[in-house]
């Protein structure tokens, strides 16, 4: 059996806030196949890979020596590392759902888009049955040739881990049915929606982002500057009431229109029921271009 030593000096090197079983899983999984650490050899290791019971020796080893000690918001699932600074619940998120990534409000705050605080975290993730391909996928990647035998060892899955809060901030997941654009944040976990697709999910999902006068607000102060990626967006990957809503407040309302948003003029459905806050109820005042129900909250 591996040197609980060299598993807890192994852990001075994960970047990550907090470690998950399947993150501890890989981490006995390389220092089994590779037989060293840091260029010194693992004496008397002669196993190719651990088995179930290597992790739960070291597991709790390590629990028991303090440098791992349970997540109070993922009990027996995820841990915090001895030493570690004050976590960030944005990288905690991240880290614990490798398919997310922040977004809504939570990514207008980040990209400076608004001056509000959000009071939760906000975070899109895959619908179910994506994020087990996607994990499956990754599993397959992490461990190459080795991926049917460390399944067949019992060695801990990546597997989904539900959350409503870290620490103090409440969490709400916004299951999305195709992932949306993001960036990978240098140095950190921390994903975030991308611009272009942060003005794309106001449109979508305006009582996740302040409301939809706020999201009129945001679109005031600052989609002249990103209109290139506004448009980009939602051009590629707006449906055809994005494309309207997008159009009403670019065009009609800004007056940015262009020859690209002026063409999604042609995805106005004339004697529908359309609305600018798809969350909100209908009113009977309407922008007769874009034929939508203009029904601002408040």
């Amino acid at each position: 059996m591996v040197n609980t030593q060299a598993v807890s000096l192994s852990l001075g090197e994960i970047t990550e806030p907090v470690m998950t079983r399947y993150r501890l899983g890989l981490l006995l999984h390389g220092l089994y196949a590779n037989k060293q650490f840091q260029g010194e050899p693992l004496d008397g290791l002669t196993r190719d890979l651990p088995t179930r019971a290597d992790f739960e020796f070291h597991l709790n080893e390590l629990v028991r020596m303090g440098i791992l000690k349970a997540h109070p918001n993922f009990p027996g699932k995820a841990f915090r590392l001895l030493g570690r600074k004050e976590e960030n619940g944005e990288d905690v998120a991240c880290t614990i759902d490798p398919f997310c990534y922040m977004s809504h409000l939570s990514a207008m705050a980040h990209h400076g888009l608004t001056n509000r605080l959000p009071a939760k975290l906000f975070v899109s993730s895959p619908a179910p049955s994506q994020w087990k391909a996607e994990a499956e996928a990754r599993m397959k990647k992490d461990l190459g040739a080795d991926y049917n035998a460390y399944h067949e060892s019992g060695m801990p899955r990546l597997s989904r881990i539900k959350f409503t809060r870290i620490g103090r901030m409440d969490v709400h997941c916004f299951n999305a049915s195709h992932r949306g654009a993001y960036i990978n944040i240098r140095g950190r976990t921390l994903r975030v929606s991308s611009i272009g697709r942060t003005f794309l999910d106001m449109l979508r999902n305006p009582e996740l982002c302040g409301g939809m006068r706020h999201v009129v607000e945001v679109f005031e102060a600052h989609a002249e500057t990103y209109r290139p990626l506004i448009t980009g967006e939602v051009d590629r990957n707006g449906k055809p009431i994005d494309k309207v809503r997008a159009g009403y407040l670019l065009d009609e309302k800004l007056g940015l229109g262009n020859d690209v948003i002026g063409a999604w003029a042609a995805f106005a459905q004339r004697g529908g029921s359309r609305k600018l806050d798809a969350s909100g109820p209908y009113v009977p005042v309407w922008s007769p271009k874009w034929c939508l129900s203009l029904n601002l909250d408040g």
